[in-house]
């Protein structure tokens, strides 16, 4: 049998401050935030090779000193996980981020992850544009986002007014809502009623581009990968029009012999001006075959990593031209621009005009294990996920 267990009041009147004899009255908050002298402890994912993200990613514990002049430490909100993002850890992508030993490793190492939204913990002397409890992104790619902590000079960060956003919108704003605005913007000119065209249309760009539309009276045909069920494929096709989607088709469909002939009848025979690929490959070819004369192909990813074929009628009778778009160099190229159009799409999100894609929140604490993280960093090039990856930073 237990023994009895006594239970009494404390008076108001006792001593209820939190000493080494009352270790139970000491404040919950977790000892690995701020040391004695100040330091910040952290934990990074980081990799000292390129490589598939299980073998070459380790979790790393530092600690951060006081910031000072115009250095700023941050703490994680939550981050994205994007396929560019692991396309640098297996060296397959045009960059990469900074290998140094600033974090006290062995050997020079990176940390993975351009996307993130940050709350300033503390600012240097010299830090005027942001203060304590602000939200912060990375001004450009290559800051290394995987992270619970980091220090960054205040230059490399732009200030956001948090006011009425999540901090999963923030943390996305600056990759695929900016690539469907200016691809939508600074291509073609479209005018209010004319037609575009896009593959990958379930994609994080697909689905910023087709509320867009709506919002600007684009007409346009998403083209997707038709699921297995069909009553799966109806839920995505219904799903994509209550974005904004005018028309929805297969990629197979796209391929059938008589496509061109259907897409006259849905424009009345208006000339597709713009197609928008993420697709590459024949895919990409089958959509270039329909766009009317003049018309432009802007690519932003190639997901089939097939080469594009493009026929020489194309460029000769129809005049097509084919441009590629990269939203970090245009980013670093155009930093206000960039700035503007965030600001857009954050105005946007807070009116509740513009939604975020689907999401797959991944919780890191600060006992959460490498494999839990790696686990699903592997499944962000899977197909058909239930959304996107995103760690969200909780006690850390």
């Amino acid at each position: 049998m237990p023994p009895k267990i006594s239970l009494r009041c404390v008076k108001s009147s006792t001593n209820l401050s939190p000493t080494p004899s009352n270790p139970s009255l000491l404040p919950l908050i977790p000892k690995h935030h701020i040391s004695t002298y100040g330091y910040t402890q952290c934990k990074s994912l980081i990799y000292s090779q390129h490589g598939p993200p299980p073998n070459v990613l380790s979790l790393h514990t530092h600690s951060l000193s006081p910031p000072h002049s115009t250095l700023l430490t941050l703490r994680t909100l939550a981050a994205p996980l994007n396929p560019a993002d692991i396309n640098q850890i297996q060296g397959t992508y045009p960059t990469s981020p900074p290998f140094t030993t600033q974090l006290g490793t062995p050997a020079p190492s990176a940390v993975p992850g351009n996307e993130g939204c940050f709350e300033v913990l503390s600012a240097g002397s010299g830090a005027k544009s942001v203060k304590t409890g602000d939200w912060v992104i990375p001004r450009r790619t290559g800051l290394g986002t995987w992270r619970t902590h980091l220090q960054a000079p205040e230059e490399a960060v732009m200030k956001v007014e948090k006011e009425g956003l999540r901090q999963e919108s923030v943390a996305t704003v600056s990759v695929n809502p900016v690539t469907a605005w200016r691809m939508l913007k600074d291509f073609v000119d479209l005018k209010e009623g004319e037609w575009f065209i896009q593959n990958g249309a379930n994609s994080g760009v697909g689905r910023a581009a087709l509320q867009l539309a709506k919002l600007w009276g684009l007409r346009n045909v998403a083209v997707a990968r038709r699921r297995e069920k069909e009553e799966d494929w109806e839920a995505l096709k219904k799903e994509l029009r209550d974005l904004g989607a005018g028309v929805v088709v297969s990629e197979e469909e796209v391929r059938e012999k008589g496509f061109g002939d259907r897409l006259k009848e849905w424009t009345g025979g208006k000339d597709v001006r713009l197609g928008l690929n993420c697709v590459g490959g024949d895919a990409a070819m089958s959509m270039a075959k329909v766009l009317g004369a003049g018309g432009t192909m802007v690519t932003y990813g190639a997901m089939s990593k097939s080469p594009m074929r493009v026929g020489a009628g194309m460029l000769i009778f129809k005049d097509l031209r084919f441009c590629g778009f990269w939203v970090s160099k245009w980013g670093d190229r155009f930093p206000e621009e960039k700035k503007r159009t965030i600001d857009e799409v954050l105005r946007l999100t807070r009116e509740g005009k513009f939604a975020d894609t689907p999401m797959v929140n991944v919780p890191w604490t600060w006992d959460t294990k490498k494999e839990e993280l790696v686990e699903a960093i592997e499944g962000t090039l899977e197909g058909f996920r239930k959304g996107k990856g995103i760690f969200k930073f909780e006690d850390t």
